[in-house]
């Protein structure tokens, strides 16, 4: 009795050690979840699947080779036989039953295994997808438009501080595309190249000179006596003052002419710094004349070799599409050009006719200024026109200042309405609020150079894109019927042979 005491205290303190030991290792896991709730182990929840073996190569628990020490120590062979026995059924307690196979895991507890995190149904595979959609819709094109904003800013960067460059090819192109036609005509009639482009060249530069002494010749011979006007206009001004709402007294005239003449004579530095400026913009506006001169004569010249080199610059996936789009934007471009010259003529030649019938002074080179003005769609010739206006004020009193302003309105409205439409409507599919969005950002980024190129610009680029969309659907629309042809001939053959299986044993039962 004494050594069954014994070895009942041995297999009672095994136990403890293997319930405290469990203990400890319970404690330890709580600790860690209480630490980060959501770490969760990497494997399934669950009991963990043991695998099924014969009882008899099965290892014994772990607290019969406790007993059996026990049991040995004690010397009670019979006690220890009894609880080493391995063939003995263990406890339904103590010895683990395979369970059936694990449910298997949903397809994100992939994705956070990698990430060594349980599969949760709140949470996301990855952080990405706990974004909402829209937020990284905008998050991506927000920094793509801003890369692209970027590149528009080195862009104009470049552009400004190659100005001079850049708007003398601008304008060689503008009239490369209105004398371009005169060349191509005289070359389909048998005239050499070089003989037509500088024919049609130096006919240009002769008709530019013509306007440019017509110009000089009437303002020279009416300055006298638009000088003598507008001295009495100034006499008329002055009167109006004293006798007019204002009220104001010779004293505060003289004042006035004063001050002004004051501060003409202590800015002597700045007028001189402005001289030197004026002879700087002097020296740039006749550098880029040269080289205006020199890249539209070589345009009309080799223009067809020189869009070909270019074509060489361009990636060779890129060379088809715009190939085909350079003839069409050049097209674009010339008949805005004949366009826009057709307008400003009939502009030119209704203000001029308006305001010399109103006797106006220098009807002839107001007319020329509207003309130049009015290539500047929309609001080039109003602009220039306030010029007439104004020495309508100064010369003939604020009645006819105002018949002037009407009769720009009226021109403006016919332009607008009528010319545009009719003239430009089928070259420049642009919008009129593009129009002037387009002139005065221009205004604002190259000054009047801008303001004249931004139309254009914009017709050009309108063109080239709408040319390009459509070849990417013409491109789509083969590649459909390409991929539905092929899949109609697959059908085809896929049934062809089914129908000759019935043929082929009907023929041996007809042979029969």
């Amino acid at each position: 009795m004494a050594r069954g005491g014994k070895a009942f205290k041995a297999v009672a303190k095994g136990m403890a050690v293997v319930a405290s030991a469990a203990a400890v290792i319970e404690r330890r896991r709580r600790a860690a979840m209480a630490a980060d709730p959501h770490e969760l182990p990497t494997e399934a929840p669950g009991p963990v699947p043991v695998p099924r073996t014969d009882p008899a190569s099965a290892p014994a628990p772990v607290v019969a080779p406790v007993v059996a020490s026990v049991a040995a120590s004690a010397g009670d062979a019979v006690a220890a036989g009894a609880v080493a026995e391995p063939s003995a059924p263990v406890p339904a307690a103590t010895a683990p039953t395979a369970p059936a196979a694990a449910p298997p895991a949903p397809a994100a507890h992939t994705a956070h295994a990698g990430l060594g995190r349980e599969y949760h149904p709140g949470r996301p595979a990855t952080p990405a997808e706990a974004v909402p959609w829209g937020l990284r819709v905008a998050a991506e094109s927000t920094w793509r438009l801003l890369l692209l904003g970027a590149a528009l800013y080195v862009i104009f960067y470049v552009v400004d501080m190659l100005r001079l460059v850049a708007f003398s090819v601008l304008a060689s192109l503008l009239i490369s595309a209105l004398l371009e036609p005169s060349v191509s005509w005289l070359r389909r009639r048998g005239v050499p190249r070089s003989l037509a482009a500088g024919g049609v060249f130096l006919s240009g530069l002769a008709g530019i000179g013509l306007v440019g002494w017509f110009v000089v010749w009437q303002v020279s011979t009416n300055l006298p006596d638009v000088t003598a006007q507008v001295k009495d206009g100034v006499n008329q001004l002055r009167d109006w003052l004293i006798t007019g709402p204002l009220h104001l007294t010779q004293q505060q005239i003289k004042d006035f002419a004063d001050q002004i003449t004051k501060a003409i004579t202590t800015n002597t530095d700045q007028l001189t710094s402005a001289s030197i400026t004026g002879a700087q913009i002097a020296v740039e506006i006749l550098t880029s004349l040269l080289m205006t001169f020199f890249t539209t004569f070589f345009l009309l010249y080799d223009g067809e070799r020189i869009w070909n080199w270019a074509l060489r610059g361009l990636p060779r996936h890129s060379r088809f599409a715009m190939a085909g789009a350079g003839p069409k934007a050049w097209a674009t471009l010339t008949a805005y050009v004949r366009g826009t010259v057709c307008v400003a003529f009939i502009d030119a030649v209704c203000i001029g006719i308006g305001i010399d019938l109103l006797g106006v002074p220098l009807a002839m080179p107001l007319a020329v200024i509207i003309f130049l003005g009015a290539f500047v769609p929309l609001v080039g010739a109003l602009v220039t026109g306030t010029v007439a206006v104004l020495i309508a004020l100064v010369t003939q009193g604020p009645w006819t200042a105002l018949m002037v302003l009407v009769v720009l309105i009226a021109v403006m409205q016919v332009e607008s309405h009528i010319l545009q439409p009719l003239i430009l409507g089928r070259a420049v599919r642009v919008h009129p609020l593009g129009v002037v969005l387009g002139v005065a950002a221009g205004g604002i980024i190259g000054g009047i150079g801008g303001a004249v190129v931004a139309v254009p610009l914009i017709a050009v680029t309108n063109t080239v894109v709408g040319h390009l969309r459509r070849r990417n659907e013409a491109g789509q629309a083969v590649f459909t019927a390409l991929e539905a042809a092929r899949e109609t001939a697959e059908r085809t053959a896929a049934a062809q042979p089914a129908a000759a299986q019935p043929a082929a044993a009907a023929q041996p039962a007809a042979a029969d």
